[in-house]
């Protein structure tokens, strides 16, 4: 006979197995596999990291810092100045920054310390998936307010979707996969009026052209959130922080996150990074030019269409089936992401802004999947 306790497990299991999961897509290595080719043959342009600056400046930089590193002993002052160097970054005061292992610890951190079951999550749509997945782990109704058909928020549906149970909205700016950086004073606007936490997603932020994160010196009720993922190009470090008020930083270091969660290699190649600012914005205004001519050629290929962008990615249609024309390029080594529909489009895929050889072998591919060669 089982017991009350075998019976709540197999309860909790069958809702955990309800959960959606993140999908990370094709790897590498696996579709080097299956296509016979070297790994280093394989474009991938499936998840927004940044090739722009080279692998042999950050490995000369990560030789450094494990020369640095003692890994018997726990990290010690390295978050500490990792945080000062961030508050030089971007004007802030040391208090106000909190360090995570990549952005999506700190989605979990701020869901698992705001959000209770039945508590109400709003964000827009189409999104990151990341927000929805972190608020059904805590029981939390997540809800979508559309955006408009030019990407652009409409601020009455998010009001018609606020009640007294919205506990926390997550804004992406600029968005993923849509690629555009919202209107400042709106996004001021929903901060002000909102009774709840806001939780700006700043992950592209250095690609576009403003960040939100110095409000947080004014309004209590938001958290910026930021990554060295894309920018900086420590994606394969999972490096990540946010900017709140000093209360809000103090409350989710000490009671959510774990001790000791990021590594000090992780630790001391952001500071290095930071240390070496220039290498890193001639890499984003590298990507910046690239982008543009991404676009450019992309919008000159027959039953292609691009959309503008403020990200390290490029949105875009084809009158091809998405299905059909990212299963195409797969056979030819290229990994993008397939979108599918967002809002009333149809045929939608994103690419992540590489090297000019990564993107022409892209480029290269659209034309001839248009003019029906294989």
């Amino acid at each position: 006979m089982k017991s009350q306790g075998e019976d709540w497990f197999q309860k909790r299991m069958n809702e955990v197995r309800s959960l959606s999961e993140y999908d990370i897509g094709e790897t590498v290595e696996g579709l080097a596999q299956k296509l016979g080719m070297k790994p280093s043959q394989i474009v991938k342009l499936n998840a927004n990291e940044n090739f722009f600056i080279p692998k042999e400046t950050l490995a000369a930089l990560l030789t450094e810092v494990i020369g640095e590193c003692d890994p018997r002993i726990y990290p010690q002052e390295e978050e500490s100045e990792l945080k000062k160097a961030l508050g030089q970054y971007l004007g802030l005061s040391p208090e106000h920054i909190i360090i995570g292992t990549g952005g999506d610890q700190i989605i979990d951190l701020t869901t698992r310390l705001f959000l209770g079951k039945d508590d109400e999550v709003l964000s827009i749509t189409p999104t990151f998936p990341m927000y929805q997945h972190s608020a059904s782990l805590q029981g939390a109704k997540y809800i979508e307010a559309p955006l408009k058909g030019d990407f652009s928020l409409d601020i009455q549906q998010i009001s018609s979707k606020i009640t007294t149970k919205t506990r926390l909205f997550f804004l992406c700016s600029p968005n993923n996969p849509t690629a555009n950086q919202f209107r400042m004073k709106e996004i001021r606007s929903l901060v002000e009026d909102f009774q709840g936490l806001v939780a700006v997603d700043e992950a592209y932020v250095e690609f576009a052209n403003y960040s939100t994160a110095r409000w947080v010196k004014e309004l209590e009720n938001l958290i910026v959130l930021r990554t060295f993922s894309k920018a900086f190009g420590l994606a394969g470090l999972r490096l990540g922080y946010s900017v709140s008020s000093p209360e809000l930083a103090t409350t989710l270091s000490r009671k959510a996150q774990l001790p000791y969660s990021v590594s000090s290699i992780a630790l001391r190649m952001g500071l290095k990074l930071l240390e070496n600012i220039k290498v890193v914005n001639k890499a984003v205004e590298e990507l910046r030019r690239e982008r543009a001519r991404l676009i450019k050629r992309l919008n000159e290929i027959d039953g292609v269409a691009a959309f503008d962008s403020q990200t390290n990615f490029v949105l875009f249609q084809t009158k091809k089936s998405s299905s059909e024309v990212f299963q195409s390029l797969l056979k030819r080594g290229i990994l993008v992401k397939n979108v599918g529909k967002i809002l009333r489009l149809y045929e939608c895929l994103r690419t992540t802004v590489g090297l000019p050889e990564m993107n022409n072998k892209l480029l290269t591919a659209l034309e001839q999947l248009g003019e029906g060669r294989n």
